[in-house]
């Protein structure tokens, strides 16, 4: 019930910026910005999805937006620099970040080594390969691959509406949001990761395999992130190693944490994460559409985050006394 009191929350405050943005703003409620909004929703929802998974189980990812980096820098420097094909490159890039992934689980569930260390290591770490592997240089792919990057420029026309067409990229956070929330609520193995989070220490003395969710809990987070910047760098074209990706595990955080994710692990919302991100997304649209400046935008993160960690911390104060 909490959770549904919250997405109605977030319902409301979504509906608030969109009015106060299509009074004061220029452009807002045109079909070109509703698009563009859907755009960056979808994508940044499947950030946000991976980072409520990791902190599902009482950890974080603060590498995200370098492994977004590194998966969208190497895409097409392997198509278009190394001549591999879509059939080759695409895979291996997912299956790299996906033992990222793994490697982060493995640290902090075998060596025992800080989540925040440990991915703060992989932010510094995997920009620093981008960089390296690609001497610095602007990726892109140089106007080839047309049907592959149509994966996330392409649109999906609906009948009776002409002038709207719905973006490609929502098909993937779709299906991705809906077998996420039947793996959280219907299956076993997704309420062992939620009871991992919760109590670590009981999970794993009542035999759930502590160790392993929390391990698929980071390669899935890693996964997503290296699909993820696929689907920006299809959707943009090209980019610089050393500025694309910056901040993005902000924005999957400040989501996660804006959609009912608690810090301290055992809960998660996927439709939460959705609500989050198009809150952010919407908030950031209307900064700019208002004439405030993108500069303000990181400021609104900022403050998005430090209000749901308040909030947070109040409601588990709060609940136990009025128990």
């Amino acid at each position: 019930m909490n959770g549904v009191k919250k997405n109605l929350g977030l319902i409301v405050l979504l509906v608030i910026i969109c009015v106060i943005a299509a009074s004061f703003g220029s452009g807002f409620l045109t079909a070109y910005n509703a698009m563009n909004l859907i755009q960056r929703t979808a994508l940044f929802s499947i950030l946000g999805i991976g980072a409520g998974l990791v902190i599902a189980t009482g950890g974080i990812d603060l590498s995200i937006g370098s492994i977004v980096c590194l998966a969208g820098i190497a895409t097409p420097w392997l198509l278009v620099e190394h001549g591999w094909s879509p059939w080759a490159a695409v895979p291996a890039v997912l299956a790299v970040t996906a033992l990222l992934g793994v490697g982060h689980g493995l640290l902090v569930t075998r060596l025992r080594l800080q989540p925040f260390l440990v991915t703060l290591c992989g932010l510094l770490l995997y920009r620093g390969v981008a960089r390296w592997m690609t001497d610095d240089q602007s990726q892109g792919f140089r106007g080839e691959f047309t049907g592959l990057r149509d994966i996330a420029l392409a649109k999906i026309a609906i009948p009776g509406i002409e002038s709207f067409r719905l973006p490609a990229t929502a098909v993937p956070l779709i299906v991705l949001a809906v077998f996420t929330g039947l793996f959280l609520s219907r299956t076993v193995w997704g309420r062992w990761l939620l009871a991992t989070g919760s109590n670590e220490s009981a999970a794993r003395h009542s035999g759930i395999p502590t160790a392993r969710l929390t391990t698929l809990a980071y390669m899935a987070c890693a996964f997503l992130a290296g699909a993820g910047g696929m689907l920006f760098i299809f959707d943009i074209g090209s980019a610089q190693p050393s500025d694309f990706g910056n901040f993005y595990e902000l924005y999957a955080i400040a989501a996660a944490v804006l959609g009912g994710c608690s810090l301290r692990g055992g809960r998660v919302s996927v439709v939460g994460i959705i609500l989050g991100t198009a809150v952010l997304q919407v908030l950031r649209n209307a900064i700019i559409l208002l004439g405030l400046g993108s500069e303000l935008e990181f400021a609104v993160i900022g403050g998005v985050l430090l209000i749901g960690v308040s909030a947070d911390e109040v409601v588990r104060r709060w609940v136990p006394r009025r128990g």
